[in-house]
C-alpha cells in the first residue's frame, strides 16, 4: 500500500513549508513527501531540530535547482532567556536556570544595533554543521568529543523587537552558514550577562517566505540572467549541442533559456556552450 502512494509521475513543485519545533528537517521532509504523495524531493537550508520556520522544499526536477536559487539573506526571529545556561545554547539541554539582573533597555538596543558586519564565532556543537560526514548535533547527543572550528558570519541587519525581562527578542538578517545561537551568546557577552535561546524562527530565505505552501514559479527565484536564444526549440528539447551564434549574449557565464513549457540552464565558457540543466518542465 505504501508503494502505491508513490506510483505516480514525478511531481515538479517548489514551495516553502513551515517546520515545527523539535523535529529534524529530514523527518519533516518525509512528512511533506507523504503529504504530496511523491518520494523525489529535497530541501535547502537545514534547520536545527530546536528551530522552526521557513524550509524550501522542491519535488522532481526542481530539486536540482537549489544551488541556483537566490536564498540570502536569511532572517531569523530569536528570543534570549536571560539567566539560563545550556550546553546546546537553546532549551533542549538546559544546565541551570537562575535569576538574571534586569538590563538597561537602551543598552540592549545599542548592542543589538551593533551586531552588524563580519563577526567571528564558534558554531554550536548542537548544530547541523557536518563533522566527518555526520551532523554535529548527532555527535553531541552521542557524547562524542570533537571541536568546532571558528567561522565568520556576515550580519546584514539586526533589530531590537522587545525586552520583557527575562526575555530579549530580536531579529537578524544573515549570510549563509550563520548561527543565531552563537550570535545570541555574543550579545550576552556584550551585555555582561548569560542566557540561551528559548525560541528561534527562520522567517525567510531571500525571497522565500512561508505562504501556506503555495506553488512557486522557479523562474521568479533563480539568480541567473535570461539569454535570448534564436535557434529552434527542438534543438534544446532533444539536448543537442548549441552554437554560440544563436545566443544574444555571448559573454562567459551562466544563463537561462526559457520557453513556454520548459527552461534550460546553460554555461558559456571560452566560446563553448554547455548544458548545466536541460529541459526543466514548467
Amino acid at each position: 500500500m505504501q508503494k502505491r502512494l508513490y506510483d505516480k509521475e514525478p511531481l515538479n513543485k517548489l514551495l516553502v513549508v513551515k517546520k515545527p519545533i523539535f523535529i529534524s528537517s529530514n523527518t519533516y521532509l518525509n512528512k511533506i513527501k507523504r503529504k504530496y504523495k511523491n518520494k523525489k524531493a529535497g530541501f535547502s537550508g537545514t534547520l536545527d531540530p530546536f528551530a522552526c520556520g521557513c524550509l524550501i522544499v522542491a519535488f522532481g526536477q526542481y530539486s536540482k535547482l537549489f544551488k541556483y536559487l537566490s536564498k540570502t539573506p536569511k532572517t531569523y526571529k530569536a528570543v534570549i532567556w536571560l539567566g539560563v545556561q545550556s550546553e546546546s545554547l537553546d532549551i533542549e539541554n538546559v544546565n541551570s536556570i537562575n535569576e538574571a539582573k534586569r538590563l538597561d533597555i537602551d543598552l540592549i538596543k545599542k548592542e543589538i544595533k551593533n551586531l552588524i558586519g563580519e563577526i567571528e564565532y564558534i558554531p554550536p556543537k548542537f548544530s547541523a554543521k557536518k563533522i566527518d560526514g555526520k551532523r554535529a548535533y548527532d555527535l553531541a547527543r552521542e557524547g562524542v568529543e570533537f571541536e568546532m572550528k571558528k567561522s565568520i558570519m556576515n550580519i546584514i541587519d539586526s533589530k531590537f523587537i522587545q525586552y520583557n525581562h527575562p526575555f530579549i527578542t530580536f531579529e537578524s538578517s544573515v549570510s549563509e552558514g550563520s548561527y543565531i545561537r552563537s550570535l545570541a551568546q555574543i550579545l550576552c557577552e556584550r551585555l555582561d550577562t548569560v542566557g540561551t535561546l528559548s525560541y528561534l524562527e527562520r522567517k525567510n530565505e531571500g525571497k522565500f517566505f512561508f505562504e501556506n505552501e503555495k506553488d512557486l514559479n522557479p523562474l521568479d527565484y533563480l539568480d541567473i540572467p535570461v539569454n535570448k536564444y534564436t535557434g529552434t526549440k527542438e534543438w534544446l528539447y532533444n539536448g543537442k549541442k548549441i552554437s554560440l551564434d544563436y545566443l544574444e549574449n555571448k559573454s562567459d557565464g551562466k544563463y537561462l533559456i526559457v520557453f513556454d513549457d520548459f527552461f534550460s540552464i546553460i554555461e558559456i565558457c571560452e566560446n563553448e556552450v554547455n548544458y548545466l540543466l536541460n529541459k526543466i518542465t514548467l
